[in-house]
């Protein structure tokens, strides 16, 4: 950084940012260039990610990077946008493109001889664009706008097979539910306007900013000389929650994140690993000095609410893509709550380490049901080729999968020399701290985030077990033998790379301290938990020793195929099963209830409003007619009328005008003696 300036810097990281953008113009835009797009998209990308990791070495635990320009004056305000690059940045350009690259690379073999496949990498450039100007945007304005370019291009992406119907309903669904959140953002966005009458983040919430200079005092959110009553900061906060939990796809905004499914699963690994998902997270960690003790208390508990329902829903699917999207809302649960109680730090330490086990977890099965669709094409079969309860033996004929997909699932579990272990300990550990002291309702959370735990460890079990262990119970169905093949390389050495990501050397030099994790170093400390060293120890032994326990059970119930206990067919699963009822809820009330109001305004608009505006219609129409007919009739009779008598009163009186003398003259003494003859008969005379 010493022979580098901020401007080249910051250049740089605009290259990195732009380089995606510039293939999905590329793509979609140039003729000829379709037909290679995979070489364009995977070359760019590559490029992103050798600028972030320069970008790192330079940036991580030094001096941040701060480069801003004029962006436009309204109303006399001037509105400024740059690059901001700190440690949070950098990390996460880093774990974007690094991800986003494994996933191109994959996507070569995955999505080969797709008719569509341009679309598909010009949709993963906007995408990768969008996401990495969220990360390095120093401005709300300017990351809300990559905010929504996030929704849109993961919409494209979701609706990829836009001739399934099913495809179209989760795009559609997607969008609409992060149309809620969006509200949220710009809803805050307007009220931290207001307050600080700027938009920058470091102005607002850096180490002196002004969110932390404000105070609360007397009911009044009070900066400098402007104030608002102090339920505006809750309701600022809570405005930006809610932005979080739609793109992060918590509770009560979850249920589009299971049906994103209908996407590529390449997509799927995409967009539950790095990018969309990790944005709400991502948010919370740039604003968090502006969330009140209260906010934080509702973030924690919604976390914990939306890991632990996520949990056991997963618990009893039979999707092997919806198993790995429950999970995905679970472990973001996780970050929430960790954001809630305090632990920022190992909220993004999980992010990270999420990113890569979740990844590996999506490809892994991405490269199960690549070989399963393989054999239903070549057999001309019809069956679903996602259902694990048709799979298994798979470790035999996939030996390098199931390795890979054993260490992801590992490290979902939390279990020792992981990266999950480390990261998991560190919220559950924090989350016990922060409760310790509190009232005990407050300990529902750490205790409901230990259950979730052993949840996780049941249901990933269950999902090896089910797809590797046994016999492949496909050709028990059609009594035929099928051959499996293990993945194209192209694909299993991406799986081989990310299993290497997910063991715990890559993050700490100790398999079972957390507090050793460099990345814990360079990364915020907002927690102000005391340590309880007991917990340290506790807490762990709880979590491995439950989950081995729960591992072995799952191996007896599915991996040696035994009958299923009664309790496995009660009303509790049937809940479970159906997803806690909140898509039939939703259904049933939100969207039957619009479609309700929606005829009754129907009914209103074609009943009341157009019957009014006919009758006023057919009542012009009326008094129109009764206006010509009295126009025609009596106004247009009169006039015709006194025009008639008065050309007959010119007719007669031209009989008396001859032009003769001797007539005027007869004339006026017949006038005469009438006069005489009647002025005699009255007397006059």
């Amino acid at each position: 950084m010493d022979t580098l300036t901020q401007e080249n810097i910051s250049i740089l990281a605009l290259v990195a940012v732009l380089l995606p953008l510039l293939t999905f113009f590329t793509i979609l835009f140039i003729p000829g260039k379709a037909s290679r797009g995979g070489y364009i998209a995977i070359a760019s990308i590559a490029a992103s990610l050798i600028i972030s990791i320069f970008l790192f070495s330079v940036v991580w635990n030094r001096q941040p990077v701060h480069e801003q320009f004029e962006w436009f004056t309204i109303a006399g305000r001037t509105f400024q946008a740059g690059v901001l690059l700190n440690n949070l940045s950098v990390l996460m350009m880093v774990l974007v493109s690094g991800i986003a690259l494994l996933v191109h690379v994959y996507s070569t073999k995955y999505m080969q001889g797709d008719p569509y496949l341009y679309r598909y990498w010009a949709y993963l450039g906007l995408f990768c664009f969008s996401m990495l100007l969220l990360v390095i945007a120093d401005n709300l304005l300017l990351m809300y706008m990559a905010w929504e370019l996030v929704g849109f291009s993961s919409y494209l992406l979701i609706g990829f097979w836009f001739t399934r119907h099913t495809a179209v309903l989760a795009n559609r669904k997607a969008f609409i539910m992060n149309r809620l959140g969006d509200l949220g953002f710009l809803t805050g966005i307007m009220i931290v306007l207001n307050q600080f009458n700027t938009l920058d983040i470091t102005s607002l919430f850096g180490d002196n900013g002004l969110v932390v200079s404000a105070v609360v005092e007397n009911g009044f959110w009070i900066n400098g000389t402007s104030s608002m009553p102090d339920v505006w900061l809750n309701v600022a906060g809570l405005a930006f929650f809610l932005g979080a939990v739609a793109k992060s796809a918590q509770f009560p905004l979850h249920t589009w994140l299971p049906d994103a499914m209908e996407g590529p699963t390449s997509v799927s690994s995409l967009i539950h690993a790095a990018t969309m998902v990790a944005a709400g997270v991502f948010l919370l960690a740039r604003i968090n000095p502006l969330f009140s003790a209260d906010v934080l208390t509702v973030i924690a508990v919604i976390g914990a609410f939306t890991a632990f329902m996520s949990a056991s829903i997963a618990l009893v699917q039979n999707d092997i893509k919806r198993i790995l999207a429950f999970s995905t809302i679970s472990q973001l649960g996780f970050m929430m709550l960790a954001m809630g109680v305090g632990a920022q730090s190992s909220a993004i330490f999980h992010l990270v380490t999420h990113a890569f086990f979740k990844c590996l977890l999506f490809l892994a099965a991405g490269a199960v049901i690549h070989e399963m669709a393989h054999l239903r094409d070549k057999n001309n079969l019809q069956f679903d080729t996602q259902d694990i309860r048709l799979m298994g033996g798979l470790r035999k004929r996939m030996p390098v999968t199931f390795v890979c997909m054993l260490v992801a699932s590992l490290a979902l579990a939390g279990l020792p020399l992981t990266s999950g272990y480390l990261s998991k300990d560190a919220i559950l550990i924090q989350s016990f701290e922060w409760a310790e002291g509190r009232n005990g309702l407050s300990k529902l959370i750490p205790y409901s985030a230990l259950i979730t735990s052993w949840f996780t460890a049941f249901y990933i079990s269950r999902l090896i077990f089910k797809v590797f262990f046994g016999e492949l119970r496909i050709e028990k169905q059609f009594a035929m033998k099928f051959s499996v093949h293990e993945a194209p390389a192209a694909m299993k050495n991406v799986l081989v790379v990310l299993a290497v990501l997910c063991l715990f050397p890559v993050f700490s030099s100790h398999p079972l301290l957390f507090e050793d994790a460099w990345l814990l170093k360079g990364l915020p400390v907002a927690d102000t938990m005391t340590r309880v060293n007991a917990f340290h120890t506790i807490v762990p032994a709880a979590v491995n020793i439950m989950a081995v326990l729960l591992i072995y059970l799952a191996y007896q119930w599915y991996g040696r195929q035994k009958k299923m206990p009664a309790f496995s067919n009660t009303a509790l699963f049937r809940f479970a099963g159906n997803q806690w009822f909140f898509d039939k809820v939703y259904d049933s009330v939100i969207v039957d209830g619009i479609v309700l109001i929606s005829r009754g305004i129907y009914f209103f608009d074609k009943v009341v409003v157009d019957g009014v505006v006919n009758l006023v219609g057919r009542a012009g129409v009326v008094l129109s007619y009764l206006s010509r007919w009295t126009d025609r009739n009596i106004i247009d009779g009169i006039v015709n009328g006194a025009a008639y008598l008065t050309g007959q009163t010119g007719r007669f009186f031209r009989h008396f005008q001859t032009g003769r003398l001797q007539h005027y003259f007869v004339t006026m003494l017949l006038i005469l003696l009438g006069f005489f003859i009647f002025k005699y008969y009255s007397g006059a005379i």
